[in-house]
Parts: C-alpha cells; structure tokens; sequence
C-alpha cells in the first residue's frame, strides 16, 4: 500500500509563522547557538547547511526537527542565553586607547590653568557667561539704561544681573569691550616656586676678601709675606676692617717689636686677652690707635701702663668698660703723653681730667667727644694747658647745654692763641657772644673749626674771609652753599676747587651783598661766561686758548 503524500499541516501561532517567513527557523536558531559556542570567522561564504535549509525553505519542506520547537519556545530568557566571549585587544588598539586617554587628559588639566591664570575680566565674563546672547546685527535692549542696541561681538553681559550693556555703559562700569583677553601665563613648576635664595653668591671674589683669606691662612708662617711695608700694612688693616675679619688670631700680623705707630680700624673681635698680648708684642710703641675698642677693660689698661712705656699718643673710640680709677693710674704711668683723644667713654669723670691735667704736662693734643659728665667745670682744667695745646674736640656732651658761653670764652682766652683746630658742635647754648668776644679775638691761628648743631648762632656771626683753596673734591653744592651760610662774606677764595663752576660763583655773588673778592684760581669749569657784578673782582678765570 502505498502512503500518499501528506501536506497537511497542524495549526500555528501568528509569532511562528512570521518568523518563518522572515527566515528565522529552529535551524537557524540552532546554527547560531554553535556560533557563540565556537568562534567562526568575521567574514566568509555562508555555510552549506545554511545553504541547505534555505532550500529546504523554498520547497516548502519543514526539517524533523521543527516538530519539536514552536512559537512558545523562541523566545530564551537572558540567564539560558550564553556569555558572549570578549574578543582581545590588539596592541594597535591599546597604544591608540591609551593616546585618547592621555590627550583627554592633557586637555583637561590645560583648561584648568586657563581658568586659574585669567585676569579679572575673562574670569567675569565667564562668570556672567549667557548662552541666550542674541546673535550680531540684532537689536535688545540694555539691561542699565534701557536703551535700545545692536548687537555686536563687543557687547559685554551685566556684571550685576542677567542682560547685556551698550558700549556707553559697559565703559561706566569699568568694562573695556575692546580689551582682547590676557594670554595665558605659562605656570612655573612647583619646585622653582618653593626655592628661595638667601644670598647672593660671589663668582669671584673682591680683592680685599682674597687678601684676607690668603693673610688668614698663612697666619702661622707671617715671614713668608716677606716685608710688607708699613704703607701696605695699613692698607690691609683698612681692608679687613670692612669686613671686620680682625680676630686674636691674625692680628698678629700687624705686631712687631720694631712698631712706632699701630692703627686697628675695627678691634671688636679682640678681647681683653688679645689687647694685653698686643702691648706685650709692640712694646716700642709711641702712637696707638684703636677704633671699636669695646672689650678693653682695667685688665687691658693696666696692662699698657707697664707694657708700653714710650706711649706718647693715645687715641681710642668706644672704651666704655675702663673705670676712673684706672685712667688716673695710666695717666701717672705715662708723664709724657702728648696725645689724648678718646670719643665715648661715660666713666671718664672730673676726677680723671684733673689727674690727665696734674701728671700730663707736655699735652697738645686733647679730645674729650662724647663725654657724658663734660661740663664748665671740665674747662678750668683744660685752660691750666695753655697755649701749647694745638687741638681741642669737646663736641657732643651728654647734655646739650652743658657748656656756657661765659666758660668757653674764659677757655679761649687761656688756650686760644695756639689751636689749630677747635671741635665744639653739639653745643645748644652757644651763641654769637662766644664768636665775638672768644673767638675772633683770642683764636686767630684756626685752621678749621667745627660748628655743628649750635641752634643759637646767627647770621650777625658770620666770617669775613673764606679760604678753602685746593679742597679739590668738595662738590659743587657744597660750595653754592657757602654765601648761605656767611653772607657777610668780603673776601673767598675757591681755587683749585675742581667742581666750582660758573652756578657756583653767581650763588656767591647773590648771597654775599659784601663780596669784594673771589678767587678761582685752578678752577677749570669756571668760564668766561660767568656773571659778574659790579665792584667785586674775580681771579683766576682761565682763557681759553684759541
């Protein structure tokens, strides 16, 4: 018997006879499921049994295997559906990943340092920043004065609330609409923003540091710097004052049993100890000078009133420490001191001047600056030296008024006749009196004199006749003060002053109505062009040579 061909077919759902019609059968379901299963090439020709089912399809035959899915069973919940298998990177991919990453972040940190280095007008700007600025050419209205504008890349938004100003506005509110934005400032790196100098280094050192090195390193073999000359020698002690590098150690460069004359600019590193073994190697000294002496104490000048016998000058600034008792004893010690000349030294007293006075008969030199306890009392003392005194500073007592004229005129008229020099500055009582009834009779024989700080003195005191011939550096300012200063001036003589120039004699001519004479010898900046006045004669004025 034979079976006749059956082509009936059961009922289906609408769900599986649209995927049959778009092609999708348990075949290929099947066949996709292998897939994720076995890797198979991207790209190729389709599978014979694709193939095969495709043609099944089209005759209209349904495989065995169709009896058994149908239209309920499609659809696979996500937990039977298998993990996709992650393909590897090549390393192509990953370098170029790896770049974006990079520049991505590059660019971030860039906008960063633009929003911290902008100024104050592109950080308002963005502030205020308004996607909803109408475009160019339209017309809005200001949101200050309420006018209406046209729009422009210029216009600038409010600083204090939503809208946009017009040019006159925006100006009155400080904002510039022209101001092109501030490039921005590279930012330096952490480090050199920490790092702070402190000093500045040398690259080559001054001569006088080298000097000073080299001296201090060959300290211990002196006789190697073979003879330095005393000329040098003081040289290299002006040297090492400024950077005060005189220590107990290379004083000793400047000792020998043959010294007459020692000068220290600057001995404040040397103690007591040091200042005893100073006496002990210049034991020949008959001239001392020590500035910035502020260690010496009794130790020291009880030292030097056995150690240096032929001491005949003595000149000392800052001997705070050393007592009365002990200058009256040096003073007793040292009969033929010539020379006294110390500036502050507060425990110097009346005392002491009386036994300076009493033992130190043959003195000429005498400078008492910077003495507190100075007063009139002082002076009676002084006057017991005569005439033979040559110099004198008593300037800047403790007390401004501790001199009166009465006793400095009674001073001169003892000492006046042979000073040379007269130091009496700082001297708030002292009045035009002591000019006319102690100096000008008594101290004929000046040859400079200081006046500093004296409030009281007028012009009624001023000099007559003014010879500063050959101060060659004095500057011309200072000689176009000089008629300010004595305008009763008859006589002045200026030569060989290389900075008077014509400024300076028409100042002269100007503040001295008396002037009946003025001398410019040497003077090379003083030309035939300068102004001249009738009945005053000037000298020295150099032709120029044709």
């Amino acid at each position: 018997m034979v079976r006749a061909n059956n082509n009936v077919r059961g009922p289906t759902s609408a769900l599986t006879e649209f995927l049959r019609e778009s092609g999708i059968t348990p075949t290929t379901i099947a066949q996709r499921a292998r897939t994720r299963e076995v890797p198979q090439p991207i790209a190729g020709p389709s599978s014979a049994a694709g193939e095969n089912g495709n043609e099944n399809e089209a005759d209209g035959e349904q495989p065995a295997g169709d009896r058994e899915y149908n239209s309920d069973n499609l659809d696979e919940s996500d937990a039977e559906k298998p993990a996709a298998k992650k393909r590897k990177m090549t390393k192509a991919a990953q370098a170029k990943l790896k770049a974006q990453a990079k520049a991505k972040k590059n660019k971030k940190k860039d906008d960063e340092d633009e929003d911290e280095d902008e100024d104050a007008y592109t950080a308002l700007s963005k502030m205020w920043k308004d996607d909803t600025k109408p475009p160019n050419g339209s017309m809005t209205e200001c949101a200050k004065c309420g006018t209406q504008f046209t729009v422009t890349q210029y216009t600038r938004a409010a600083q204090d609330g939503p809208g946009w100003l017009c040019h006159p506005c925006a100006k009155a509110c400080g904002i510039d609409p022209f101001k092109k934005p501030a490039a921005p400032r590279k930012r330096k790196p952490a480090t050199e923003k920490r790092t702070v100098t402190h000093f500045e280094e040398r690259r080559l050192p001054s001569l006088a540091s080298f000097c000073v090195t080299i001296i201090s390193k060959h300290i211990d073999d002196i006789e190697a710097l073979g003879d330095i000359g005393s000329m040098n020698m003081d040289r290299i002690a002006k040297a090492i004052a400024k950077d005060r590098s005189l220590t107990s150690e290379n004083a000793a460069l400047f000792y020998d049993v043959r010294n007459a004359n020692l000068t220290l600019y600057d001995a404040t590193n040397l103690i007591p100890p040091a200042l005893c073994t100073l006496a002990s190697l210049n034991p020949n000294l008959t001239t001392l000078r020590l500035d910035f002496c502020g260690r010496m104490d009794n130790t020291v000048l009880s030292a030097w009133s056995t150690a240096l016998p032929r001491l005949k000058r003595l000149e000392l600034l800052g001997p705070f420490l050393v007592h009365a008792s002990t200058w009256c004893s040096f003073f007793e010690s040292h009969p033929q001191l010539e020379g006294f000349l110390i500036t502050q030294s507060p425990r110097f007293n009346l005392a002491c001047m009386e036994s300076l006075v009493a033992h130190c008969k043959g003195l000429t030199e005498l400078r008492l600056k910077e003495i507190g306890q100075l007063d009139d009392t002082f002076l009676d003392h002084v006057a017991q030296l005569g005439t033979q005194l040559t110099y004198l500073d008593i300037s800047y007592p403790g007390v401004r008024d501790a001199l009166s004229d009465e006793a400095l005129i009674a001073l001169l008229a003892a000492v006046g006749a042979g000073l040379t020099h007269l130091a009496l500055s700082g001297h708030a009582m002292l009045g035009d009196a002591f000019l006319f009834q102690g100096l000008k009779p008594h101290a004929r024989a000046l040859r400079s004199l200081e006046l500093r700080d004296a409030p009281e003195l007028t012009d009624a005191g001023a000099l007559e006749r003014l010879d500063v011939g050959g101060w060659r550096a004095t500057p011309e300012a200072e000689l176009a003060r000089i008629g300010e200063c004595a305008p009763r001036l008859r006589a002045v003589d200026i030569g060989w002053c290389r900075e008077a120039t014509d400024w300076t004699v028409r100042a002269l001519l100007e503040n001295c109505p008396a002037l009946e004479e003025v001398r410019v010898w040497g003077c090379q900046r003083v030309t035939e062009q300068c102004p001249r006045k009738r009945n005053v004669a000037i000298f020295g004025i150099e032709t120029k040579a044709v």
